[in-house]
C-alpha cells in the first residue's frame, strides 16, 4: 500500500517528483499557488518539456491517484504524512539562493499542522537551513513535524530515467522514524541509500554540482590550452577519460554550462564560503572560466569574418541544452547580445524552447529560415536536429564561404567541411592548423 505525499510546488522538481511518485503507486497531491498552472495540469497538459512526463501526468490523473490543487482551502487539508517542499530557491543579487518562499511554506506548514508528519525538503536549500527552519517554525507547531533533506539529482532531459535509475538517494535526518519513513516510499528504486545529517545532506547536493561544474570548466580550460599548442580537446577528453579515476562524463568542451543548478550552485556555495569566512579559490575560478567560456564564439567569429556588421547571424539553440525547454543561464542568451552590440542581424531557432524577450531579433520557425543568407550558425545546444543537419543543403542556402561555429563540440567536422563550410569548434582548431 502507497503512502499519502503532498508536493508542495510544481515546478521542475516538484512536478517530476509528484508524477514519479504517483506511478509508484502513491496517492499524491500536487499544490501550487498558480492557479492557471493548476488548471493545465489538471487538464493532463504539461508545464515544462520532458521526456515522458505526459505520460505520467495522464496516468496518474486516470488512476486518480494524482491531483493538484491551489492551497485556498487551508494547508491544514493538504497536509499528508509526507509532504514535500519542492519550491523555488532563485540567485539573489548577492550570489545566494533566495528562500523566501521556502520559509513561507514552511511557515505556513506549521502553523497549519493540527497532526504529526513529515517534511522532506526537496528544495536546494544551503547547508544550515534545515537546522534554522526547524528552530524557527517547527519546533513552535502544535503537532510534531519530522524533518528531513532529501536533495534532487535530476538532469533535465533525463528526469524520468534519473528517478528511477539514481546513483543514490540521500536522506538527512536526525529521526530513525522518518528515515524509515522515507525508505518505505522509495522501495521501488533500487539505489543504495544514504542516511546522515540535515547538514551534510544539503552540502552533499552544493558539492555534488560544483564539483561536476569544476570538471566542465576543467576540460574547457584544456580544450583552450589545446587550441594553443595545436592539440585535439577531443582525443585529450578521450585519453583522460579512460582513466577510471576521472572517468569519460562531463568531459566534453563547449561554450560552458547552464541551467538552473550549476550557475546557481556554484555561486550559492561561493557565497556561502564567504560568509562563513573562507575564500573558495578554486570554485571562483569555475565561475570565471565559465562565463569566459561564452565569449568563445565571438572570438572566433572576429578571425573568420572580420566585420560582423549587418551579417547574419544564426543562433542555433535557445535552452541551455537538449530535450529541455529550460533557457534559464543558457549561454545562448548571453552570445545573442554580444553579437546585436556588434552590428549583426541575429536569427534565432529552438526546436522547443520556451519564448524569450529578445529585442532585435528574428525568431525562425525551422532551422532553414535561420540559415537562410546567414554568413555564420552558432550551434549553441546539442540539438540532434542539428548534428544530423544535411550541411550541403545549409552550404546552398548560407552566404557564400560562411561560418560554423560548434560551440558544443557535436558536428562532424568533416560533414561540414566537405558542404564548403568553414569550421570552427572549441579546442579542435589547434590541430586543423597545423
Amino acid at each position: 500500500m502507497g503512502s499519502t505525499v503532498t508536493v508542495i510546488g510544481t515546478g521542475y522538481v516538484g512536478l517530476v517528483t509528484g508524477v514519479c511518485l504517483a506511478h509508484s503507486g502513491h496517492d499524491v497531491t500536487c499544490v501550487d499557488i498558480d492557479p492557471a498552472k493548476v488548471e493545465r495540469l489538471s487538464g493532463g497538459t504539461s508545464t515544462i518539456y520532458e521526456p515522458g512526463i505526459e505520460e505520467l501526468l495522464a496516468e496518474g490523473l486516470e488512476r486518480g491517484n494524482l491531483r493538484f490543487r491551489t492551497p485556498e482551502a487551508g494547508w491544514a487539508s493538504l497536509i499528508s504524512d509526507i509532504t514535500f517542499v519542492a519550491v523555488g530557491t532563485p540567485m539573489a543579487a548577492n550570489g545566494a539562493a533566495d528562500l523566501t518562499a521556502v520559509r513561507t511554506v514552511t511557515e505556513q506548514l506549521a502553523a497549519a499542522a493540527d497532526r504529526p508528519f513529515t517534511l522532506v525538503m526537496k528544495s536546494t536549500v544551503p547547508p544550515g537551513t534545515g537546522e534554522a527552519l526547524q528552530e524557527r517554525y517547527l519546533a513552535s507547531a502544535k503537532a510534531t513535524i519530522g524533518y528531513v533533506s532529501n536533495p534532487e539529482f535530476l538532469r533535465e532531459g533525463k528526469a524520468i530515467e534519473d528517478w528511477y535509475a539514481t546513483d543514490r538517494i540521500v536522506l538527512g535526518s536526525s529521526s530513525s522514524a522518518d528515515l524509515a519513513r522515507m525508505r518505505a516510499l522509495y522501495a521501488d528504486i533500487e539505489a543504495p541509500v544514504l542516511e546522515t545529517d540535515v547538514a551534510s545532506a544539503e552540502t552533499i547536493k552544493y558539492a555534488s554540482n560544483a564539483f561536476l561544474s569544476t570538471k566542465i570548466s576543467f576540460i574547457n580550460e584544456m580544450a583552450n590550452i589545446c587550441d594553443a599548442v595545436g592539440a585535439d580537446i577531443d582525443s585529450v577528453a578521450r585519453g583522460i577519460g579512460m582513466d577510471k579515476r576521472i572517468g569519460p562524463d562531463f568531459l566534453r568542451a563547449g561554450i560552458g554550462y547552464g541551467g538552473s543548478c550549476f550557475p546557481k550552485d556554484t555561486r550559492a556555495l561561493d557565497f556561502i564560503s564567504t560568509i562563513n569566512g573562507y575564500q573558495f579559490t578554486l570554485l571562483k575560478a569555475v565561475i570565471d572560466v565559465n562565463n569566459r567560456q561564452r565569449l568563445l564564439p565571438m572570438v572566433h567569429l572576429a578571425r573568420a569574418l572580420p566585420d560582423l556588421h549587418a551579417r547574419r547571424i544564426a543562433v542555433l539553440g535557445l535552452s541551455f541544452k537538449p530535450d529541455t525547454d529550460d533557457v534559464r543561464e543558457s549561454p545562448a542568451l548571453d552570445i545573442v547580445p554580444l553579437l546585436i552590440e556588434e552590428g549583426a542581424e541575429v536569427v534565432v531557432y529552438d526546436p522547443i524552447a520556451a519564448e524569450v524577450e529578445l529585442a532585435e531579433v528574428e525568431r525562425a520557425d525551422a532551422v532553414w529560415d535561420a540559415l537562410e543568407g546567414a554568413s555564420a550558425a552558432i550551434v549553441a545546444t546539442e540539438w540532434r536536429e542539428f548534428i544530423e543537419l544535411d550541411w550541403s543543403r545549409a552550404a546552398s542556402v548560407m552566404a557564400a564561404d560562411a561560418v560554423v561555429f560548434d560551440g558544443r563540440n557535436c558536428l562532424d567536422p568533416a560533414a561540414v567541411r566537405g558542404a564548403g563550410l568553414r569550421y570552427m569548434a572549441v579546442g579542435r582548431d589547434g590541430a586543423h592548423r597545423r
